[in-house]
């Protein structure tokens, strides 16, 4: 027997507002709600308040958790958050977390910042706490509030996006081998203009003249300080990436990929993830589907998306789970999970 992570639970919090098809349509000439529906599969995404941030959707997320699984909150030694909309520049989000959750003061809290790769370097480094003696209960949080960087009128992301937060439990247990793992992790950072915020941070100052708005030949309009999304680049990146990365997690596990009981991807849309189960042909039954009623919620989809499979009964005990997140970055993880909690 080892000492080991071990996912206790998950849970996620989404917010109130929803933005439908039917809404965004009225805003694009052209594209009827059954079009947004056909190129991304959702139907809805949840929209973050004007006052509400990461932190209040997270605070949300880790409440529900915990109060489901009657967590004593003394015992949580760790608290991990990844965000890319955090409260402030400083202090870290993590921080004022604890404070709001009513952790103790012995507690390990940071930040780290990632998209749609969030979930695979979390476990990793939640892992990597655990193993080394360092933790014993930790809090993996995930949330991001990326409709506030969307312009209102560029189509190309407003009908992708949605808000939301997840929460994950990992304690150290004894188990015969590893619960989580193994990691194949990666970055190419060429690839980082593809997905990105131009203009707030330190590289680039936001001033008057990056308020001013253009519109580009999709008709899409946006300034400097809103997010641009190359979709065509983000789509190349992701069909000739994620295949080798499924092939070398179950290789790094000495397996195969019909040894999985279930896929669950970064759910960035519809057309993309065909696409990825047609090149790895994994059967329906294996491949989990949760966009639909929240859309590409970043940090947080893979968390949301186990989840609604757990809920809905169909993750039994030791069965072996394949997660991968892919996107911003370009950054890139996949891991298997053995799904053995304590209840």
């Amino acid at each position: 027997m080892v000492r080991t992570a071990v996912i206790q639970g998950i849970d996620h919090y989404l917010p109130e507002e929803r933005l439908t098809n039917a809404e965004l349509s009225a805003l694009y000439p052209g594209w009827t709600a059954d079009k947004i529906l056909e190129k991304t599969g959702i139907l809805e995404r949840r929209i973050a308040a004007d006052t509400e941030c990461a932190s209040d959707l997270a605070v949300r997320a880790a409440d529900r958790l915990l109060e489901r699984l009657d967590v004593d909150r003394s015992r949580i030694d760790l608290l991990v958050f990844c965000t890319q909309s955090p409260d402030h520049f400083l202090p870290t989000t993590a921080c004022l977390i604890q404070e709001r959750l009513g952790l103790g003061t012995n507690v390990a809290a940071f930040d780290y910042n990632l998209g749609c790769s969030a979930f695979p370097y979390g476990l990793a480094i939640v892992r990597g706490l655990i193993d080394a003696g360092i933790a014993s209960t930790a809090l993996l949080l995930m949330a991001d509030t990326y409709s506030k960087f969307i312009h209102p009128l560029d189509k190309s992301v407003r009908t992708l996006f949605g808000d939301a937060a997840s929460a994950v439990l990992i304690t150290a247990e004894e188990r015969a081998a590893p619960s989580i793992g193994p990691f194949v992790l990666g970055t190419d950072g060429t690839g980082a203009g593809n997905l990105i915020v131009p203009a707030g941070a330190m590289r680039h100052p936001l001033a008057t003249a990056d308020l001013a708005e253009k519109t580009d030949k999709s008709d899409n309009t946006r300034t400097a300080a809103n997010l641009f999304m190359n979709g065509p680049a983000i789509f190349e990146f992701t069909v000739k990436r994620v295949p080798a990365l499924i092939r070398d997690v179950v290789a790094a596990a000495e397996i195969s990929l019909d040894d999985v009981d279930l896929v669950i991807l970064h759910q960035a849309s519809e057309m993309l993830l065909a696409t990825l189960q047609g090149s790895l042909r994994i059967p329906d039954e294996k491949f989990v589907r949760h966009y639909s009623r929240c859309g590409n919620t970043v940090s947080s989809t893979i968390p949301i998306a186990l989840q609604s499979v757990i809920d809905a009964g169909r993750v039994a005990r030791g069965d072996v789970l394949l997660v991968a997140g892919f996107g911003v970055g370009y950054s890139w993880g996949a891991n298997l999970i053995r799904w053995e909690p304590n209840a």
